[in-house]
């Protein structure tokens, strides 16, 4: 199961239907939990000036803005008018969080001005353009700040139990991700993607979970099932298929677990003549 929408070439536009933006509030309110040690080591906290990138539909971003508070400010960025929309909503009445539309490659951001960026569930979605995503958010870091990615490894992921249609259906769905060139290991590397765009890593976690599906959480591979259609990959029979199949999986009272393999790290911007924080 994935998370961040497209912020860079690779448009990436999964539907936020109610099933999605359930995830996805879901998915935010067990980051900061679950990440609680990379936020302290990225500074994120109060008084911090916060990007983040690839925002989707806010749900993380309300929950940034709350942890900068007192004096921090928030800004979310996402490709996707959508999403915007969305998260302008969540965000009504949060005074110190806003978000624009724009690219993760050319945020439109001021260059310098950020104590940490966030880059969550991005990369990918954004096959071959790795590189100059990260060269363009580590530009936005003011010296010594920090840039908090993570990603994930698809390729280990897992529901457990599901029907074989529904095994078919993630299978189709990483078929669609790679044909658009997108790494769904990207997780293991982001180290390394941070380290070639300037960056010194400072932590990398695994930030695995095992999550209990409710009914009627179904996913994104479910959620980009108009794009597989598009791209030749599945037909309209096999959506019934897979939706069949998804009902059956609704109506089971020992619910399937998603097994997400997910990978967390915390990369700094060097100061200028300054030492390097040691990688932990």
């Amino acid at each position: 199961m994935g998370g961040g929408r497209g912020g860079g070439s690779g448009a990436y536009a999964l539907k936020l239907s109610p099933d999605e933006l359930a995830r996805y509030r879901m998915m935010a309110a067990q980051a900061r939990e679950r990440e609680g040690d990379l936020w302290r080591r990225a500074g994120l906290g109060p008084g911090a000036m916060v990007a983040d990138i690839g925002c989707g539909p806010g749900a993380m971003l309300a929950i940034v803005a709350e942890a900068v508070t007192p004096g921090g400010h928030a800004v979310g960025v996402d490709s996707d008018a959508q999403a915007v929309a969305a998260a302008a909503e969540v965000l009504a009445g949060v005074p110190n969080a806003q978000v624009r539309q724009g690219r993760a490659d050319a945020t439109g951001l001021p260059t310098g001005s950020f104590d940490v960026i966030l880059l969550r569930h991005v990369l990918a979605h954004n096959g071959g353009a790795e590189a100059r995503i990260l060269a363009h958010l580590a530009g936005l870091l003011r010296p010594g700040g920090h840039a908090l990615l993570v990603d994930v490894d698809a390729t280990a992921s897992s529901i457990s139990p599901a029907r074989p249609e529904v095994d078919e259906l993630i299978r189709t769905y990483q078929r669609w991700h790679a044909g658009r060139g997108n790494d769904l290991a990207v997780g293991r590397r982001l180290g390394e993607l941070a380290e070639a765009a300037g960056l010194v890593t400072v932590a990398v976690r695994d930030l695995s979970a095992a999550v209990e599906l409710p009914p009627g959480m179904r996913g994104p591979a479910w959620a980009a099932r108009e794009q597989l259609v598009a791209a030749g990959l599945a037909s309209a029979a096999d959506l019934r298929r897979w939706e069949a199949a998804w009902e059956q999986m609704d109506a089971w009272l020992a619910r399937p677990v998603a097994t997400i393999v997910t990978f967390g790290a915390v990369s700094r911007r060097p100061c200028s003549g300054g030492r390097p924080e040691p990688r932990r």
